[in-house]
């Protein structure tokens, strides 16, 4: 009786270990699948957040209006001879094959793409599929000078224009003693120097966008002192 009572409470124990065992890896591996399935989502989030940010630069760069002195990388399809960089030159054109020189400066990648597809149609290729790349954005700078917090060069973003007074702001704002309403655009032009004079308070105050004038590359701003 008592060796029976023995063997009986053995399988008790024994069976109790077992589903201990059993309870315990199957709790292993519900916390195993929850961090793999943590572990996706979260590559998964990063993935969709890498494609966003792309998306987004991307937008901003086929926004922005190629400029003399940038380099872009033009391919086609299938043509691997055709993939080539060319700088911008100086009067905003590029040197293409088969057709000679294109004028690509004020245009936006998109326009370009659309541009060279047109003069190689059809003569020289079918409705390529081109593609164009900036690859390199010539650094475009404005210098604010005069009664200026923090008188400099300072760069044109490549995916917006930049105003007079966005420009001032970015250079720290007038002095106390800046004469605001005589702020002056020293441009050069066809080789002929123009100086435009802006009246800051026609924006600031009284709201005038069309008179915050946007800048072009190698502008001087000017802001003279008020002695009065």
């Amino acid at each position: 009786m008592k060796k029976r009572y023995k063997g009986y409470r053995n399988f008790i124990i024994l069976f109790s270990l077992l589903i201990f065992l059993i309870l315990n890896l199957q709790g292993q591996l519900i916390a195993q699948k929850r961090s793999v399935n943590q572990g996706k989502k979260e590559k998964k989030k990063t993935v969709n957040q890498g494609k966003k940010e792309k998306k987004e630069r991307s937008l901003t760069e086929r926004e922005y209006k190629i400029q003399p002195l940038d380099i872009v990388s033009i391919s086609i399809y299938m043509e691997d001879d055709l993939q080539k960089q060319y700088r911008v030159s100086q009067n905003g054109c590029i040197s293409y094959p088969f057709i000679g020189e294109v004028r690509v400066a004020g245009l936006t990648v998109s326009e370009v793409e659309e541009k060279l597809t047109r003069l190689l149609s059809p003569d020289y290729f079918i409705k390529p599929p081109i593609t164009v790349f900036v690859e390199k954005y010539h650094s475009r700078m404005v210098f604010i000078l005069g009664a200026i917090n923090n008188p400099g060069s300072y760069p044109i973003p490549p995916e917006k224009e930049l105003t007079v007074v966005e420009a001032i702001s970015l250079a720290g704002g007038f002095t106390e003693d800046a004469a605001v309403n005589k702020t002056k655009i020293i441009r050069v032009e066809d080789g002929q120097e123009k100086a435009i004079v802006v009246k800051i308070t026609d924006v600031t105050k009284g709201g005038d966008k069309s008179k915050d004038i946007v800048l072009k590359p190698n502008d001087i701003v000017i802001v003279p002192e008020s002695f009065f």
